[in-house]
């Protein structure tokens, strides 16, 4: 049964041109910050949902497992202020009615403030959550926090873009666009990071990957 799940979604990543994900290589043993997007060492597939404390769009601190708690999409993404990010938020919208025809819940989390989130949410429809992880606790955990050159930020600065503003703090770490499925027990699945943060996973991907997790075509059990 996981080879049929493994060669699905392996397929499928071939034929979208998204085989170059770093979250195929590395286990995780704890937070940490990366140098580089491609330096970071994804959380794997047979892991639990790792502890962080997040903030909802009310600014109440909350566990991340709290959010959590059953069948999960996690997606995590740089911010509001990114088109790519937006896109795919809006892509996620499109495929939210089956995820949850299927028994999923979709969280998005990304740096932004909740007063950011409020406003994505005011700009953009969408009829899941959004998690603030504006302390970088929960992209610390699942490993895909990195650090920007200040090069970088400058040139963000330069274009209008004030990363310390919209998270509220001054960290200056982004988190490598990735998407994690967690089943009913709470393990992680499937996980796909990249480091380009113009390469999103589709949503028919994703689908695929929770559709059989849904229908039970896998044998990883939880690794702490």
């Amino acid at each position: 049964m996981k080879t049929t799940l493994l060669s699905i979604l392996s397929a499928a990543l071939i034929l979208a041109g998204l085989t170059s994900s770093p979250a195929l290589g590395h286990d995780h043993a704890g937070p940490g910050v990366a140098e580089t997007a491609e330096q970071v060492t994804p959380l794997l597939p047979g892991r639990t949902v790792p502890e962080a404390r997040v903030r909802d769009r009310d600014g109440a601190e909350i566990a991340l497992a709290s959010v959590v708690s059953g069948p999960t999409v996690v997606v995590f993404y740089r911010g509001g202020w990114c088109p790519f990010c937006n896109l795919q938020l809006a892509d996620l919208r499109l495929i939210h009615p089956e995820l949850k025809s299927l028994g999923y819940s979709l969280v998005a989390v990304s740096p932004d403030s909740p007063e950011k989130l409020n406003e994505t949410l005011g700009k953009t429809e969408l009829d899941y959550t959004l998690i603030s992880d504006s302390d970088a606790e929960a992209m610390k955990a699942f490993g895909i926090a990195f650090r920007l050159d200040q090069p970088t930020l400058e040139r963000y600065r330069g274009a209008g873009l004030d990363l310390a503003a919209a998270a509220g703090r001054d960290h200056g770490l982004l988190p490598a666009p990735g998407v994690f499925l967690f089943d009913g027990d709470g393990v992680l699945q499937f996980a796909y990071v990249h480091p380009d943060y113009r390469i999103r996973v589709p949503g028919a991907v994703i689908l695929a990957a929770a559709r059989e997790i849904a229908a039970g075509r896998h044998l990883l059990q939880p690794r702490r």
